[in-house]
C-alpha cells in the first residue's frame, strides 16, 4: 500500500524524518508530498525543500517526493495512495489531525494513519525551527536534510 505524508516541510525536521523512517516497514511506498499553498509564506522555496528531502532519502527506493497544490485528499486519490500518514506530537495535534482525518474521509473515503512522535522529538516543529533561526540560534540539529542558508 502507498502512503502519502503531506506537509509544507518548511523545513523538513528530524521529527518528520523519524515518521517516514518508522512508516517504511508498514507501507510499500511513502510519498513525501510537499504542498504548495499560495496563502502561506515559506522560508524555503518548494524546489529547495524538494531537493533537500530528495537528497535525504536518495538511497531509499520506497520513498518518493512530490509537489502538489490543492487538497491533500484529492492528490492522494490522484496518485493512488491508500492512506494519509500523519505524525502526532501532542493532544492538541491529535485534535487538529483528527478533524483533518474526519474531513478527508468524508470527502474522499481515504483513511488516515497516525504515528505518535518519539518523545525526544515532541517539541520540534518547523515553526519552532524557523523561530530559532530568525532569532540567531543554531537550529541545524533539528533539521533533516541540507537546507540552504541555515545560520
Amino acid at each position: 500500500m502507498k502512503a502519502i505524508f503531506a506537509g509544507s516541510f518548511d523545513p523538513f525536521t528530524i521529527g518528520h524524518r523519524s515518521i517516514v523512517e518508522r512508516a517504511l516497514p508498514m507501507f510499500d511506498e511513502v510519498v513525501i508530498a510537499i504542498g504548495e499553498n499560495e496563502h502561506k509564506r515559506c522560508e524555503w522555496t518548494v524546489e529547495q525543500r524538494r531537493v533537500a528531502i530528495a537528497r535525504l532519502f536518495k538511497e531509499e527506493p520506497k520513498v518518493s517526493i512530490a509537489v502538489y497544490r490543492g487538497l491533500t485528499a484529492s492528490f492522494a486519490m490522484e496518485i493512488g495512495a491508500g492512506v494519509l500518514l500523519r505524525g502526532v506530537r501532542s493532544i492538541s495535534d491529535f485534535e487538529y489531525e483528527r478533524n483533518l482525518a474526519d474531513t478527508n474521509r468524508a470527502i474522499s473515503g481515504i483513511e488516515t494513519v497516525f504515528l505518535l512522535c518519539e518523545p525526544e522529538y515532541s517539541f520540534i516543529s518547523s515553526s519552532m525551527v524557523r523561530e530559532l533561526i530568525h532569532n540567531g540560534f543554531d537550529a541545524k540539529k533539528y533539521i533533516a536534510g541540507d537546507f540552504p542558508d541555515i545560520n
